[in-house]
């Protein structure tokens, strides 16, 4: 075994590695970059060296003075993570050259499943099904091949994944346009603009099996069901898949074991299937989509199906060590859910966010997979993940219900996030029932990312919070008269003015605009509402004010006097939703524009945002052109003042 690694990596699986690395005994060296000099895996590693700048290309993605890093510090191996330069075999043709062991697959086999169309070629040879479509090179007949196959058919990047460079195309006369945005944001994300064609299957499920092998042989640890997608993005995860059959379950794992052997696959990979769900689940329905040549995002609900450290499996594997178990000795051990949580702005269409941690508490009873701690910056530099939180139980009802209690007792403060949301879709009946597949968000994403509001007892709680009558600093004091005090509660745009009065020790009246009260009680044993028990936390932090009682609640905490003069933004001005690059921008002054025209295209973190009129107008103003960097908030366009 080795004894000492270099994890090419930051945040959550920089942190999962460095776990299992010192239960093995393992050293661990950290890198990073001049955003990460505080960051939680830095302080867990062993040793930690500055790589660079902030910019993924001036730190985690310098394959050279990684290596060079990794042989000056006495690294026997490099372990990628995911993303960066886990799947790029130059990289691992140079860490094996420079002596040193690549904790992963070997070249050829990354460089085999690297670009689509040639991996579903391949994947073809070795009889492993694929979707009806055109994989070729020839990219000038791509419009032909979309009518040929027939529409609806989706547009991918042949080169990487997430949803970047994916389109939907449902008419002919669509096509062009979708082609130019699918070409264009794949050049972007990944230097490659071809592209391929599938067949749209109608009722998709996206289901992946767990492979891992050791050069020549390879074993399966069954599915994990990634149909909860929205923007082809995986939100929850779970093992095994809703409604699997033992006989589907048995041609998937062979066809994924084939895929790894057919390319000599060494270490941990997921074959990636879409399934065609319109009749159930049947063993003829699956294709292959992809295979991603290294960990996955949510390998540890497979880990908590089988019991399976993939990491220590990698680890072991890659020193030299044969597979630890064979295919009979895998068992699917009750069921387990993963959510992804993230710094987001769900209602303004899942928009990255970035903020201060000021508050960050997990719930005991979940694994929580993460790289932050309270007081970390999620920056704009890398994906805005905060944590993963994994849940097991004997049934698939039981570990739902686990899960639903898990996103209840997360509290987060300091940036916007995807929490609701996330629980939103745990409590929904459809995905409760086992009905999945990966257009049920969009079907219900009105529902979905509808945002909670804080009832009255909610926000009454929030006013005593305010004034630090819980033990925090009292603002004003009274000698003979109960104390009363205007707090101002501010949610986006909507303020509220409420009036405490103090009544007694730990008591106070809340009064609202509107004449409604309530009585509310605090002290060492909790928070009380009109003599009922309520199971709420408050938070003071420098970004305002939080309550947690099921939900996360967050206020700021304006100066009631200032209150009335407050307005929010004008509907004709358009600003930039986050740090971005423009793209594009569609009108010059004097233009007249419809509600929903596109105005601009602002592109952040390799996706392409389309910034819309939110009124009919004038344009007045356009204050930026393409190809500027801005920040959030910055004005791009302002149209004329109305009437």
């Amino acid at each position: 075994m080795f004894k000492k690694i270099l994890i090419a990596n930051r945040g959550e699986i920089a942190c999962r590695v460095i776990d299992t690395a010192r239960t093995m005994g393992v050293r661990t060296l950290a890198v990073y970059s001049d955003a990460d000099a505080h960051a939680r895996h830095v302080a867990l590693a062993d040793d930690a060296v500055r790589i660079g700048g902030p910019k993924p290309a001036d730190s985690y993605l310098r394959g050279d003075a990684i290596i060079a890093l990794a042989r000056e510090k006495g690294a026997e191996a490099i372990h990628p993570g995911y993303g960066f330069l886990s799947e790029n075999p130059d990289f691992v043709e140079a860490v094996e050259a420079a002596g040193l062991v690549f904790i992963g697959p070997g070249a050829d086999a990354i460089r085999a499943m690297g670009l689509k169309d040639a991996a579903k070629a391949l994947m073809e040879e070795a009889g492993v099904p694929v979707v009806p479509g055109y994989h070729g090179a020839s990219q000038e007949r791509l419009a032909e091949r979309a009518a040929e196959i027939g529409y609806p058919v989706l547009i991918k990047a042949v080169a990487g994944g997430g949803g970047k460079g994916m389109r939907r195309v449902d008419r002919a006369e669509d096509f062009a346009d979708a082609l130019d945005s699918a070409r264009g944001e794949a050049a972007t994300a990944f230097g490659n603009d071809a592209v391929l064609i599938e067949k749209f299957v109608a009722t998709p499920r996206h289901i992946e099996v767990q492979v891992f092998g050791d050069g020549e042989k390879a074993v399966h640890l069954f599915e994990r069901d990634c149909s909860l997608q929205r923007r082809h993005q995986k939100v929850i995860e779970e093992a095994p898949a809703p409604g699997m059959t033992e006989e589907m379950r048995e041609a998937m794992g062979s066809a994924a074991v084939r895929a790894a052997e057919a390319i000599g696959y060494k270490g941990a990979g997921t074959v990636e299937f879409i399934v065609d769900a319109s009749d159930g689940l049947r063993a003829d329905r699956f294709y292959f989509m992809e295979m991603n040549t290294r960990l996955q995002v949510e390998h540890p609900v497979t880990e908590a199906i089988t019991g399976v450290d993939l990491v220590e499996w990698q680890l072991r594997v890659a020193a030299g060590e044969p597979l630890p178990m064979r295919q009979g000795d895998l068992a699917i051990n009750g069921h387990a859910f993963e959510a992804r949580l993230y710094a987001e702005d769900v209602p303004k269409g899942f928009l990255p966010a970035t903020g201060r941690l000021a508050h960050l508490q997990f719930p005991g009873g979940a694994r929580a997979d993460t790289g932050v701690r309270p007081g970390d910056e999620i920056s704009p530099w890398y994906d805005p993940m905060i944590a993963k939180l994994i849940v097991h139980g004997a049934t698939r009802e039981i570990a739902l219900g686990r899960l639903e209690q898990a996103l209840s007792e997360t509290q987060v403060a300091g940036t916007v996030t995807n929490l609701a949301f996330l629980r939103a879709l745990a409590r929904h009946d459809g995905f409760g029932r086992g009905e999945v597949d990966t257009g049920l968000i969009d079907r219900d994403i009105e529902a979905l990312s509808a945002q909670p509001e804080p009832c009255s007892r909610c926000r009454s709680i929030a006013a005593i919070g305010a004034m630090g009558l819980d033990g925090g600093p009292v603002q004003g004091f009274t000698l003979w008269d109960p104390m009363v005090q205007q707090v101002a509660l501010a949610r986006g745009e909507d303020v509220e003015l409420l009036k405490v009065a103090v009544t007694g020790p730990g008591r106070a009246l809340v009064t609202r605009n509107d004449g409604g009260e309530h009585e509310v009680s605090f002290g060492p044993d909790g928070w009380a509402v009109d003599g009922a028990p309520v199971p709420a936390d408050v938070v003071r932090h420098e970004a305002g004010l939080s309550v947690f009682w099921g939900n996360n609640y967050h206020f700021t905490l304006p100066d009631p006097l200032d209150v009335a003069g407050s307005a929010g933004a004008a509907a004709g001005r358009i600003e930039a939703p986050m740090p971005g690059l423009v793209k594009a921008v569609f009108v010059a002054a004097g233009a007249q524009v419809q509600t929903g025209d596109r105005l601009a295209i602002l592109e952040a973190m390799k996706m392409e945002h389309v910034l819309k009129a939110g009124r009919d107008g004038v344009v007045a103003e356009v204050l930026t052109q393409a190809g500027a960097q801005v920040d959030a908030g910055a004005p791009l366009i302002v149209l004329e003042e109305e009437g």
